[in-house]
Formats: structure tokens, C-alpha cells, sequence
């Protein structure tokens, strides 16, 4: 026999003994709480939350509540979690109980480095306890003047687009851009010049094809601790050079020297040397950016609660892609929004442009002027605009974790067993995967109304137009971070960067509506297709229900627009 047949019959053997041990592991692990029946033999019905899942994800909760047995990959078991008080438990009274799964833990290193998403315990909390100051609202105050340009540069290349009058853009590929500008200049004090048309970008370009290749991978994710425990670190390497991921550390890797290097005096200027061209937004941040403050706060004076290199490039990866493709996909979606509701759009371009004339001076365009941080996330139908958006449209639909030791998971509304009964908690076994949905929890009539999956920006608002928070159904919420809402978790790993993407989208769509007028296409159908991610496609016949892609007819604002 060669090598090459021995090694393939070992590889083989291995794959074998993992899904023996799997199968015999997960039939001792029966959850009694009913639920849908299995699919299919191998993928249960599991696929069915993550290929266009959007009604089947809500009809999971409207027939079974907040609590829904899942078979999974291999016959597994797994809980289906939208009810607030179990979320509670899991993300914030007991979430030592509930952590994260090695399959998450381990890809996620595999792919970012040590970054947050990366790591547990101890190691977890000293290094939030590092970032969390980073992300303060003082140093988001700092950033905002830095990163207006960037808003600037996508507004005027649209109106370049448009100089013959009202043309169809696909939006996509620039609020990707812009997303891509606006999270490297803030968080590495870096520009890849993503809003030159004439330039492209291998780094950008690997972003991109991140999410599409590990949708497709989402079946074999299961097998990811198993193939790290079992093949060697070369082996490993080796396997992820093909991945997209593998560009984007090379390239952290190289910002990473060039920014320690500044900080230590190399580089007196304070700018990154890397053979790039220095664009017109680049280069703003002079050491106010996320990176720099980190690794000013990083000093031997604190070695103890240092960060090692390996965790400071996890986290530059960690960020970037945290802060990238959710942020372009809520853009897309709000400008597709406001282009499908002419009233919204009205009011909000009212109310930015009130806004604005309350600051111009007296040399200056009204459309022209930069908002200060406190009136920016001070406007109140914007704030309900994008609070509304990310409830009922969240960038990432669900997320998961592991029970690390047997369990009770309490209630607030009963649900049915598998055999029928009423039941106000859930008993799991150890290494139990628990499924949050954030979509659900979000879509929760008993929290947010008989209307909690209808668009309604108002409901964010008073009759007199001061703001409010729903979402409180007599002293029943959930313990997101933000507005109550699951879409940027809460507890210890809740996202850490939710308030600059919050301001992120605040400065484009008040840059973007000054100057620009959005509205749907006469013979296009977009359709948003939930895949974990959100991926807006335009149905046959004007396309192909598969490229993402979201085109909007735009032309500059006119008088009558408000």
C-alpha cells in the first residue's frame, strides 16, 4: 500500500470514529420539548434556519414558542432559544454555564487569530477589560470629525455617477467600500483607498468572499474541533492557506508592524509606510484611531493584563470583519427602506436638513456641515430608523452556545414538551448547543406587539416625536445591549463596537440624504434572502436570485423631496 493510500485510509478512519462517537454521543442527549420533525437523515432540519430562513425561522416560534427542539447535523439535539428569560440566563446571569462552541471557538482561531470571538474564560475578560475603554464614548467622539471624509468621498462618487441625471446604482459594492474605509481608518488608522474606483484591493477582495465561502462550509463547521485536535499546525496552515482569511492576516500582519512601529518612535510622523498610496481620506486618525489607543494602553507598566502579539492581530482581524460586511448589509438595507417608503425618507431628510441649518455658518452650504457627535445620535426619527432596521432586519440571525455542565434553563412563557405537556423550564445535559435566535427574540410578539415583524419606525417615537424604548412588556425584556434588542447580544460578549456602528450608519445616511434621493426600480424585485446574513438578490427575470446585489434609482434632492 503507498503513503498516500495509508494516509488516506487513516484520514478516513479518523472522519469514522468522529461521526461514530458523535451519533452515540447525541442519542444520549434527547431534549423533551417538541419541535419539527427531522428533514433529512443527515442535515435533520437544521439547514433549514440558514437557506433563506426567514419564515421558517418565525414560524419555528409562532407554532412552538420560545423554546424549539432541532435536529441537526448527525441526529443531534439542539435547543432553539428565543424566550427572554432564558436568554438572560444564557447570555448574562449564567454565561459560564452557556459558552461558546469549540466548533465557534476553535474556526474562529483557525481564522482571526486570538480575538475576542476567540477566546473563553479568563483570557476572554482580560482582554475585553483591555478593548472596552477603546470603544468609550469619548474616543467614538474623537473618531467622528476623522472619519466624516469618508461619508464625503461616498456621497461625491454617487453624484459622479449621476451627472446626466437619474441613473440605477447597485449600492452594494459601495457601501461595502465605505464600510470597508470606515473600519480601517478607524480601527487601524489605515486606508485601502476602497472608495477609488479605479483601485483594487486583494485584502478587500478577500473580505468579501469571506462570508459567501464560510456559508458554504456551514455543513462540515461541525468537524472543525475534531480537524484541529487531529492534524498538526502545519497540517493546518497548510488546509487554511486557500482560505480568504489567510490574506487578511498576512496583511494585519504587516499594519501591525508598521503601527507598533509609530508608537514606539520609529516611525515620528505617526503615518504607515506600506507601499500604498495614500488616498485623500487616509491617514486622519494620528493616533486616535482603535489600534494606536490599544497599544499605547498595552505598556509593560501593566504586564500583567498585557495583550501578547498574537492576541492584539486577533483582534485587528476580529474587528475588521466584525465591523465590515454587518455594517455595509444594515446600510444597504436602510437606504433599500427609505427608497421603498418615500414618507420616511421625506421625514428623515426634514429632519437632517433642520438639523444642519441649526449649525451652518455663514460662508457655508447647509449640506455642507459636519454634525457634532451628541446632535448626530441625537436626531430622533434617524434613531428610530436604524433601531427599527436592526430589530427587524439583524445582520446575523442567530448565534450558538454549549452547556458546559448538565442544566435547568427556566422560562418566562411555557411551552409544550414532546409529549405535550406544558412546561416553564428546559433540563440539558452537558454539551447541549443551544441556538439563540436573535431574529426571533427580535420578532417576539409578546415583547414587542401583535406588529413586532412589521418595519415601523415610529414605534421608537411618542405622537409628539421625543424618543422612547419598547420593548418592555411589564418589566419582561431582554438583556440586549442595545434598546433592548438582541441584535448586538448582551452580557460579557455582547458586541463590543456596537456604538460606532451605530455612528458609522448615522453619518452616512445624513451625508448621503443632504445631497441624494433614493427610490426602488420600476421592473426589479429585490428580495432578502436570510442566510445566517442577510443577502439581498433581485428575483428572476431582471436577475438571477443569487448575486447579491440591491439597485436603487438615484438622483440628487430636490425641493419637493422634503
Amino acid at each position: 500500500m503507498s503513503v498516500a493510500h495509508a494516509g488516506a485510509s487513516v484520514l478516513l478512519a479518523l472522519v469514522l470514529w468522529a461521526l461514530v462517537k458523535r451519533l452515540t454521543a447525541t442519542k444520549a442527549r434527547a431534549i423533551d420539548i417538541a419541535g419539527p420533525e427531522k428533514d433529512h437523515w443527515l442535515k435533520g432540519n437544521y439547514h433549514r434556519i440558514f437557506q433563506d430562513g426567514l419564515e421558517y425561522n418565525l414560524q419555528l416560534t409562532e407554532k412552538y414558542g420560545g423554546a424549539v427542539r432541532i435536529h441537526a447535523l448527525l441526529g443531534e439535539e439542539q435547543l432553539y432559544v428565543s424566550d427572554p428569560r432564558a436568554l438572560h440566563h444564557i447570555v448574562v446571569k449564567e454565561q459560564d454555564v452557556y459558552e461558546e462552541t469549540d466548533m465557534f471557538i476553535m474556526g474562529n482561531k483557525l481564522i482571526f487569530g486570538e480575538g475576542l470571538i476567540s477566546t473563553l474564560g479568563e483570557q476572554h475578560r482580560k482582554q475585553r477589560k483591555m478593548l472596552n475603554p477603546v470603544f468609550s464614548l469619548a474616543n467614538m467622539r474623537d473618531l467622528l470629525p476623522t472619519i466624516q471624509p469618508i461619508a464625503d468621498q461616498l456621497c461625491d462618487l454617487l453624484v459622479s455617477k449621476i451627472t446626466a441625471g437619474e441613473q440605477e446604482i447597485d449600492i452594494v459594492p459601495w457601501t461595502s467600500r465605505g464600510a470597508l474605509e470606515y473600519i480601517c481608518q478607524a480601527a487601524l488608522g489605515y486606508t485601502f483607498d476602497a472608495l477609488n474606483p479605479e483601485k483594487t484591493s486583494e485584502y478587500a477582495e478577500a473580505l468579501r468572499r469571506f462570508s459567501p465561502t464560510a456559508l458554504r462550509l456551514i455543513l462540515i463547521r461541525p468537524f472543525v474541533p475534531f480537524f484541529v485536535r487531529n492534524f498538526s499546525l502545519q497540517w493546518r496552515n497548510r488546509i487554511m492557506d486557500w482560505y480568504p482569511s489567510s490574506l487578511m492576516h498576512r496583511t494585519c500582519k504587516g499594519i501591525y508592524a508598521d503601527k507598533k512601529s509609530a508608537i514606539e518612535g520609529t516611525l515620528v510622523d505617526g503615518s504607515l509606510k506600506l507601499n500604498e498610496p495614500q488616498g485623500a481620506t487616509g491617514f486622519r486618525s494620528r493616533g486616535r484611531d482603535i489600534m494606536s489607543i490599544l497599544l499605547r494602553a498595552n505598556r509593560p507598566s501593566n504586564v500583567r493584563d498585557m495583550l501578547t502579539e498574537s492576541e492584539l492581530l486577533g483582534q485587528m482581524n476580529t474587528i475588521i470583519f466584525a465591523g465590515f460586511e454587518t455594517t455595509a448589509i444594515a446600510t444597504s438595507r436602510l437606504l433599500y427602506l427609505l427608497a421603498s417608503r418615500p414618507d420616511a425618507q421625506a421625514r428623515l431628510c426634514r429632519e437632517v436638513r433642520a438639523a444642519k441649518m441649526a449649525h451652518v455658518g455663514d460662508s457655508a452650504r447647509w449640506q455642507d456641515v459636519n454634525l457634532s457627535y451628541d446632535v448626530l445620535m441625537g436626531l430622533p426619527y434617524l434613531d428610530a430608523l436604524v433601531r427599527e432596521t436592526l430589530r427587524v432586519y439583524p445582520p446575523t440571525s442567530i448565534l450558538s452556545r454549549t452547556t458546559r455542565k448538565s442544566t435547568v434553563l427556566p422560562l418566562e412563557f411555557p411551552v409544550r414538551s414532546a409529549s405535550g405537556q406544558e412546561v416553564t423550564s428546559v433540563p440539558l445535559p452537558e454539551n447541549t448547543t443551544v441556538i439563540i435566535s436573535i431574529l426571533a427574540a427580535n420578532h417576539n410578539k409578546e415583547i414587542w406587539g401583535e406588529d413586532a415583524s412589521d418595519w415601523r419606525p415610529e414605534r421608537w417615537l411618542t405622537s409628539t416625536g421625543e424618543r422612547i424604548l419598547p420593548g418592555n412588556r411589564d418589566g419582561i425584556k431582554y438583556p440586549g445591549v442595545y434598546a433592548s434588542m438582541m441584535t448586538f447580544l448582551g452580557g460579557g460578549r455582547a458586541c463590543i463596537g456596537f456604538k460606532f456602528a451605530e455612528m458609522e450608519m448615522n453619518q452616512v445616511l445624513t451625508t448621503l440624504l443632504s445631497t441624494l434621493h433614493f427610490s426602488l426600480p420600476a421592473e426589479k424585485e429585490i428580495y432578502w434572502k436570510m442566510n445566517g446574513l442577510q443577502v439581498p438578490v433581485v428575483r428572476p427575470p431582471a436577475g438571477d436570485g443569487q448575486t447579491p446585489q440591491v439597485p436603487l434609482k438615484i438622483r440628487l434632492v430636490r425641493d419637493d423631496d422634503y
